[in-house]
C-alpha cells in the first residue's frame, strides 16, 4: 500500500498487519483524585501505538476505522477511603460506557492500601469515536491514587474486525 507492506505472511503462515490499530499505554503519576466527578486516567506513556491513534495529551484512543475493537483496561487505585460511598471505574466510547468495576469501601474497617479492578471487552466503534477510561470517587477525603507502576494500570487496544 503506497510502497509500504501492509500485512506479511511469513515461511511459517504466522500474518503481521504492521499498520492494524493497536496501542498499549501505561500511566503517570495521578495522586490525591478529586472526588464525586469522573476522573480520566491520565494514560500518558506509550509503550506502542502501531498507528498512532492513541493520542498521550487527551489520553484518548480514536478509532480510525468503523469495526470492533478488543480493550484491555486494568486500573490499580492506592489508599482507598472507606468513607466514600464508591468507587467507580469505566471506558467510555462514543457508542456506550462501560462499568469495570464497582466497589463500596464501607464495609472495611479501614482505609484499603489497594485494590485492582479490570476488564476485557469487544466492542463496535465508528471511524473517529473515542474511548478513554475514568475513575470516579464519590464523596470522603481526596486521598486516592492511581497507581503509575505498569503491573497495575494499563489500557490496551486493538482492531479485531
Amino acid at each position: 500500500v503506497g510502497g509500504n507492506e501492509a500485512m506479511v505472511i511469513d515461511a511459517t503462515g504466522a500474518v503481521t498487519m504492521p499498520s492494524q490499530p493497536a496501542f498499549l499505554v501505561e500511566v503517570g503519576t495521578q495522586d490525591n483524585i478529586a472526588t464525586s466527578s469522573n476522573i480520566t486516567v491520565l494514560f500518558s506513556n506509550e509503550i506502542f501505538d502501531n498507528n498512532a491513534d492513541f493520542n498521550t495529551g487527551t489520553y484518548t484512543f480514536t478509532a480510525p476505522v468503523t469495526g470492533k475493537y478488543q480493550f484491555n483496561v486494568s486500573v490499580r487505585l492506592n489508599n482507598l477511603d472507606t468513607a466514600a460511598d464508591y468507587y467507580q471505574t469505566r471506558l467510555y466510547t462514543s457508542n456506550r460506557t462501560i462499568t469495570i468495576d464497582t466497589i463500596d469501601p464501607g464495609g472495611y474497617s479501614a482505609d484499603i492500601d489497594y485494590y485492582t479492578g479490570g476488564t476485557s471487552v469487544v466492542t463496535d466503534m465508528d471511524a473517529n469515536d473515542t474511548a478513554y477510561v475514568a475513575v470516579r470517587q464519590q464523596a470522603g477525603t481526596a486521598q486516592t491514587d492511581i497507581d503509575a507502576n505498569f503491573d497495575g494500570t494499563f489500557f490496551s487496544g486493538h482492531l479485531v474486525g
